[in-house]
């Protein structure tokens, strides 16, 4: 897409300015870089593409090789307004078919010749093709040019039974005319008729053909409407340009307490108010003045210059109204309204997810408008005073509203809070909500950051959502963009520059300062930026009691450029660390608990810094745990906010998140395998997560799950919607697979998850802040004290049966929480033989023992290094042993059969003994065995330990 603003001269310096973005744009123009030849191309005749390099993005202008089209096309079978079909040529390559012809007289011109469209793009019959889509290349796909704020480019298909007409200049329906100007109007048929041009209802000029050109003439002052009709004989069509003479402007200050965007003063009142620094004029139009650039819809503009404002009467109460503001040569919508209508996505939505959604004001502008609605009734909250879970208790449930259900709705996440109840997790962080552009996307590309997005339900529905959260005790986190705004943001938007934000741009960056920024970047420096996000902010907090924010990519708040250096740009960042006290002060201000937490994944000290003032920070170890689940060598010691030097516990430890491969997944594709342990199959796999669960939750301070890890979600973050996996298919849709559920095994996963967080959330031992951990061996170890108990967390990363010892903080007994096993520790030292992926959890206070059989056991009593002999008529020494093992039986002299076997019951040695003979095990490897004796009638089975 493309602004554009057409300067036409008349005698001493009088200008035409025309406004609009896209306003009502003809049907053979997306915009200005993209025409046709004929004005009215179908999808059976020849055309011919002509592409202007200039505007847009203006990548390829002044470029001096071969140009390429990348096109496609948008049929009745796209799924959403930019879902291409039937593409031509792959990207980066010199495809013939594709290379545009270069105009011999303006080297920024190029054309593409398409005989028949249908049969070029190979679109079947059956589909109906609407739009051809385009965005243009290098030969190597390097450089591009493409539409304002790089969007793809659209030109619209006609019938060719249908009789149109258009203006082919001006374009734009919406004309804000400076006194005496002059216009050259340019009109077109599709087919020969009667055409015919007027300005309020005078004739102007007329004729017979498809085309008529004429100069208007413009006076000091007025307002009106300039029409052109079409009459082939059968059918009358008719397009419409309305005018007005600027007026002077009014200046005068808004009321005191009217603050940016909409203010309702009564049912039948509203004040609207825009904050637009450098602009000269402002009109607003809505379904209120029939879009008409009126002089009554002229704003005032205070005295400093900055803001426009206008009251605007006669409402009807509670009825919405659609609007825009026309701001020098620019169309937006408010960037404070609540709710937007989209004229290319919002019929995608269902009805089941935002029933009664006020249709688009078609024929009356293009591009988004916000709303606004007088006398709305609000929404009746049942929770207030909801006491957020502390901190250190805190486990979140980072989940993505599109890829978490199958309607995509708030309402039906409502419906599914019983699942995560149970589950456990006292916090769910939702990813971006805001408004983003289009329907389906990870929510990262903002567009308005007051509105709910319409794709996931009405702003009571997301309401009730929170309102349901708090009724179970879950909190409710809102990830927020700060760091970047998309194109269609009225602030990038309005202050725009070829292919990237203005130099006098009050909020962005023209380039980014930072070399991870995909969008536009904000300057965090200015009080215009500053003055919005804390607006923003305090209002998803008030307004829908939100319990604080997930900040994304906060290290990208600063100024300090480091270009495409990702070591310098993570260096201590001083005025970064400025900039994030302010933000965390002024949350402060209207509340004092909310939960401020950073994607920050700077270095240490500064991060260090941050968590003393109170921030929470995200800690990253995917590669740790995918490492862990694969049995290979893992170092998991970041995980615990000590072992980074932090004194608080402010480090968001987390094994999964939106942004990483799945856990699962990689495993299954990648774990280590040998005879006895295959990682690569299913169930060994979901086993290993449970060890996962037990070191990447239990390790003291906040944690946080991604959605269906608790299940063993094994499809990548690159699996495409056919099915492949692709870098590129990263943000895509992926499978809602709560079918799951249904699966006795992972099933079983989940249960672990829920035991585990609610030792995590409901014993105050696990928050203590005096533990330590050794979690850079195959040997995982947590200890924590507390006073109500000691708790000892073990297990063994290795992929084959080890030796750990676990180091108990004392002797004495000790319960084993997924068994309820009593255990007397005679040895704080001793060693216990663990199978591969094997973990326990010891208390020295007994807790209520969990379902029985969710973590297998692979003995019926506890081993240990000093194991006694089990029964006092049986001597079996030493246990473990590196070479022999004495076996008696006392009061017999019965000759003994012994056979060992290993743990997959395969036997391994077997041999004839005298009573009190040794067994020689010096051939065996290190491990548990199985020790099986027959005396007689008598049979006795205990376990021995190789060393």
């Amino acid at each position: 897409m493309k602004n554009f603003t057409y300067f036409i001269k008349n005698t001493a310096l009088n200008l035409l300015i025309v406004f609009g973005m896209l306003l009502m744009a003809p049907i053979h123009l997306a915009n200005a870089q993209v025409s046709s030849n004929p004005t009215f191309p179908t999808d059976n005749a020849s055309v011919t593409i002509i592409f202007d390099a200039t505007q847009g993005t203006a990548g390829l202008k002044d470029f001096v090789g071969d140009v390429y089209a990348h096109t496609g096309v948008i049929t009745d079978k796209s799924t959403t307004a930019s879902d291409w079909k039937f593409v031509k040529a792959q990207w980066a390559t010199l495809d013939a078919n594709v290379k545009m012809t270069r105009d011999a007289s303006n080297p920024n011109i190029y054309r593409l010749v398409i005989a028949n469209p249908r049969t070029y793009y190979g679109v079947p019959v059956a589909d109906k093709m609407l739009k051809l889509a385009f965005i243009f290349r290098n030969g190597a796909g390097t450089i591009e040019g493409k539409g304002a704020g790089a969007s793809d480019m659209f030109l619209t298909l006609a019938d060719p039974n249908t009789l149109a007409v258009t203006f082919t200049q001006p374009t734009d329906s919406v004309l804000v005319l400076q006194a005496n100007a002059t216009l050259n109007l340019k009109t077109s048929a599709s087919k020969s008729a009667t055409i015919t041009l007027f300005d309020n209802n005078t004739q102007l000029a007329q004729t017979l053909g498809t085309a008529l050109d004429f100069t208007l003439n413009f006076g000091a002052s007025g307002e009106g409407e300039i029409k052109v009709t079409a009459n082939d004989g059968t059918t009358a069509v008719q397009k419409k340009i309305t005018y007005v003479i600027q007026p002077p402007v009014i200046t005068q200050d808004p009321p005191a307490n009217a603050k940016n965007g909409i203010n309702y003063i009564s049912a039948t009142s509203v004040l609207l108010r825009l904050y637009a620094p450098l602009k000269n004029s402002v009109y607003v139009l809505g379904d209120f003045n029939d879009w008409k650039p009126t002089a009554s819809a002229f704003m005032k503009k205070s005295t400093d210059g900055k803001t426009f404002w206008l009251q605007i009467d006669n409402l009807t109460a509670g009825q919405e109204y659609a609007f825009q503001y026309v701001v020098d040569n620019q169309r937006v919508a408010d960037p404070y309204t609540d709710k937007i209508l989209d004229p290319n996505n919002d019929r995608f939505i269902p009805a089941t997810t935002y029933p009664n959604l006020k249709p688009y004001p078609a024929g009356k502008t293009s591009g988004i408008v916000s709303v606004l609605q007088t006398n709305q009734t609000p929404y009746n909250w049942q929770v207030s005073g909801f006491q957020r879970p502390t901190k250190e208790k805190l486990v979140i449930y980072e989940l993505l509203v599109r890829d978490f259900l199958g309607t995509r709705a708030y309402k039906t996440l409502s419906d599914t809070l019983a699942y995560l109840k149970r589950l456990g997790v006292n916090a769910i962080e939702l990813m971006p909500i805001t408004e983003f552009a289009g329907n389906d996307s990870w929510g990262y590309n903002p567009i308005f950051y007051f509105a709910p997005d319409k794709a996931y339900g009405t702003k009571n529905d997301l309401k009730a959502f929170v309102d349901k959260c708090h009724q179970n005790g879950i909190s409710v986190i809102l990830d927020v963009v700060f760091n970047q705004a998309d194109y269609e943001f009225p602030y990038v938007k309005m202050y725009w520059e070829g292919s990237k934000p203005a130099a006098n741009n009050p909020m962005f960056n023209q380039q980014a300062t930072h070399p991870f920024s995909v969008f536009f970047d904000f300057n965090h420096e200015s009080q215009d930026t500053r003055d919005y996000m804390d607006a923003n902010l305090q209002y998803w907090i008030q307004e829908f009691k939100m319990d604080g924010f997930r900040f994304d990519l906060s290290k990208g708040f600063t100024q300090i450029n480091s270009g495409g250096n990702v070591s310098a740009w993570g260096n201590r960042d001083n005025s970064r660390i400025a900039i994030w006290k302010r933000i965390y002060d002024k949350i402060r201000t209207y509340d004092n608990s909310a939960y401020v937490i950073l994607e920050h994944f700077a270095d240490n000290p500064e991060e260090i810094e941050l968590s003393n003032y109170g921030m929470l920070l995200w800690g990253n170890h995917n590669n740790d745990y995918r490492n862990l689940g694969k049995g290979v060598n893992s170092d998991l010691s970041g995980i615990s906010y000590k072992q980074r030097g932090w004194t608080q516990p402010n480090l968001i430890g987390y094994a999964e998140s939106h942004d990483e491969e799945r856990i699962m997944f990689d495993v299954l594709a990648n774990g280590t395998t040998n005879p006895t342990y295959n990682l690569k199959n299913f169930q060994t796999a979901l086993e290993r997560m449970k060890m996962v669960a037990a070191f990447s939750v239990l390790v003291p301070g906040p944690k946080m799950l991604w959605q269906f890890q608790e299940l063993g979600y094994d499809q990548s973050i690159n699996i495409c919607r056919d099915g492949t996996l692709k870098q590129d298919c990263r943000v895509d849709a992926k499978p809602v697979l709560w079918n799951y559920q249904q699966d006795a095994s992972r099933q079983k996963l989940y249960k672990v998850f829920s035991e585990i967080i609610k030792l995590k959330t409901t014993v105050p031992a696990f928050s203590s802040t005096d533990f330590s951990s050794s979690l850079n061996t195959n040997a995982k170890i947590i200890r924590i004290n507390h006073p109500d108990m000691k708790i000892c967390v073990f297990g063994n990363a290795g992929v084959v049966g080890s030796l750990i010892q676990a180091d108990f903080q004392e002797i004495g007994k000790w319960y084993d929480y997924f068994t309820g096993i009593e255990v007397e520790v005679k040895k704080v030292d001793e060693q216990y033989f663990l199978q591969a992926g094997e973990f326990h959890i010891y208390t020295t206070a007994k807790l209520a023992k969990p379902e029985t059989g969710i973590v297998p056991i692979s003995w019926l009593d506890f081993v240990t290094a000093s194991e006694p002999e089990v029964k006092t008529d049986w001597k079996i020494y030493p246990n473990p042993s590196e070479d022999k093992i004495t076996i008696q039986q006392e009061n017999t002299t019965t000759d003994l059969k012994v056979m060992v076997r290993n743990l997959q019951g395969r036997t391994v040695k077997e041999t004839l003994l005298k009573n009190g003979q040794t067994l020689d095990i010096q051939s065996l490897a290190e491990g548990m065995y199985m020790l099986e004796i027959h005396s007689g009638k008598a049979k006795k089975i205990v376990k021995i330990i190789k060393k």
